[in-house]
This record gives structure tokens, C-alpha cells and sequence, in this order.
């Protein structure tokens, strides 16, 4: 529960970090905010529980959408991950890891690998994320990756998500 001050203070946090911006700058912004206050307790968890609602609000519009897949084989070679699973897919749910790693792929056929502290999210260390932006030479669509344990087939999921991200800015941009 947080008093009228911290309402306040909540209020004028969230004001600043989303005026101005368009909606995805928002979603990154959002998710910062929420970064910055995990596990602050009071005033943090009032922080993080307004950035989930947020950010779902915000991710439902129709050009800003999460869709996951996949989320249940995480749980086939558990120990894979050196921590808690249990945080991973936590993280996953409230999408703000996800969106901001998503979020800072801004060209199209680039493909990024971010190892255990790479994620700069604390219960995402046990993982690796490999993203790349979709789209035409002059227009990014969407981003999109695969996370799995550190130990994953890098040439290959390298290979696998340029592929399909080739395709769909292919299929998206003869539209």
C-alpha cells in the first residue's frame, strides 16, 4: 500500500518517462522504469505492478504487440539454466525484459547474441538471447529472437532466426 505522497512521486515518475515519446519509445521507457525499482518493495513494487499494466496496455496497440511461443520447452532441460527457472519465466510474463531487448534492435538483418549478464536483467543470467529486427532495407517491422540456456547451438539459432526474419520482411514488405 503506498500513501499520497508516494502516489504522487508515482504519478510524476510515470508522467516523465512518457511524455513526448511515441509508442515505442514508451514501452522502452516503461520498462526502464520498472528495471530501475525491481525488488525496491513500497513505492518500487507500486512502480512495477503500473509498468505491467502499462506495458500491456501500451503493447496491445495494434503495431506493438509481444506474441511468444515456446515458453513451455524452457522447462524440458531445467538445470540448463544454472538458476531459477522459475524467475525466467516470471520475467517473460511481465514482458519488460523481453520488449526492451526486443526494443534496441533497430536494423533489419542484424542479428544480436546476448549471453547470461548481456540480458542486463538479473533473472535472465542463466540465459542467451539471440534477436534481430524484420523489415525492408528502409523500414523495420517488428523484432523478434529466441532465448534459451547459454549453452544453446549458436550457429545455428543465429542461422534459423536471420532466416525467418529474412521471410517475414520479405512476405511484410510485398504487402
Amino acid at each position: 500500500m503506498i500513501d499520497d505522497h508516494q502516489l504522487s512521486q508515482l504519478r510524476e515518475m510515470l508522467g516523465q518517462a512518457l511524455e513526448g515519446k511515441k509508442l515505442a519509445a514508451a514501452s522502452i521507457a516503461v520498462a526502464d522504469l520498472a528495471g530501475e525499482f525491481r525488488g525496491a518493495g513500497g513505492l518500487g513494487d507500486a512502480v512495477g505492478r503500473s509498468s505491467t499494466v502499462l506495458l500491456e496496455s501500451l503493447v496491445e496497440h495494434t503495431e506493438e504487440r509481444l506474441l511468444m511461443g515456446g515458453a513451455a520447452n524452457l522447462t524440458r532441460n531445467a538445470a540448463d539454466f544454472g538458476g531459477s527457472l522459475r524467475s525466467i519465466l516470471e520475467a517473460l510474463e511481465e514482458q519488460v525484459v523481453v520488449l526492451r531487448l526486443l526494443a534496441h534492435q533497430q536494423e533489419a538483418g542484424k542479428v544480436t547474441v546476448r549471453i547470461g549478464q548481456e540480458t542486463a536483467a538479473e533473472q535472465m543470467a542463466g540465459t542467451s538471447m539471440v534477436t534481430t529486427a524484420y523489415g525492408t532495407s528502409d523500414t523495420v517491422f517488428g523484432g523478434m529472437g529466441v532465448l534459451g540456456p547459454t549453452r544453446m547451438d549458436y550457429p545455428g539459432t543465429i542461422a534459423n532466426v536471420a532466416a525467418v526474419a529474412l521471410y517475414i520482411g520479405e512476405v511484410l514488405g510485398g504487402r
